[in-house]
C-alpha cells in the first residue's frame, strides 16, 4: 500500500501540478478577458457613440517596462543564488558535522548548486538584457514622460 502511495506523490507533483497550474493560468486569462468583454459591451449599450480603442487602452491590463522585466529577473536571480549559497553552506557545515546520510548530503549539494547556477543566469540575463537593451529603455522613459 505504501510503496502505491509513495509511487503516486512524484506522479503527481510531476503531472498534476504542472497541468492544474496552466489550466489555472489560462482560466484566470479567459475570466479577465470575459470582464472586459463585459464591461465593453456595457459601456456601448450606454453610450454608442463610445470610442472603443480608448476603452479598452484603459480597462486591459498595463503591459511591464522594459525596466520592471529585468528588475524582476534580478530580484528573481538575488533570491536563487542566495538560497543557492544557504543551501551550499547548510550542506557544506551539515558535511563537517557528520550528521547526515551520504545520498540526502549529495541531494543537498545538488539543490544548492542547481538553485546557485539558476540563480548566476538570471543576473547574467539581467545584465546582458540591461547592456543590449539600453536604447530601448530610454526610448520608453522618453515616450512615458511625452505622455505624462
Amino acid at each position: 500500500m505504501y510503496k502505491i502511495i509513495f509511487a503516486l506523490i512524484p506522479i503527481a507533483c510531476g503531472c498534476v501540478l504542472p497541468i492544474f497550474a496552466i489550466w489555472m493560468g489560462i482560466r484566470k486569462e479567459m475570466n479577465e478577458t470575459n470582464t472586459r468583454t463585459q464591461i465593453a459591451l456595457a459601456a456601448i449599450e450606454k453610450n454608442p457613440n463610445l470610442d472603443l480603442e480608448e476603452l479598452m487602452e484603459k480597462i486591459s491590463p498595463k503591459k511591464k517596462l522594459i525596466k520592471e522585466k529585468l528588475l524582476s529577473k534580478l530580484q528573481t536571480g538575488n533570491i536563487t543564488a542566495l538560497l543557492g549559497m544557504g543551501f551550499l553552506l547548510c550542506a557544506i557545515y551539515v558535511d563537517y558535522l557528520g550528521g547526515m546520510d551520504s545520498k540526502d548530503l549529495r541531494m543537498l549539494y545538488l539543490a544548492g548548486a542547481i538553485l546557485l547556477v539558476v540563480g548566476i543566469a538570471f543576473l547574467i540575463n539581467y545584465f546582458v538584457g540591461k547592456k543590449m537593451l539600453a536604447k530601448e529603455m530610454e526610448a520608453e522613459q522618453a515616450r512615458m514622460l511625452e505622455q505624462a
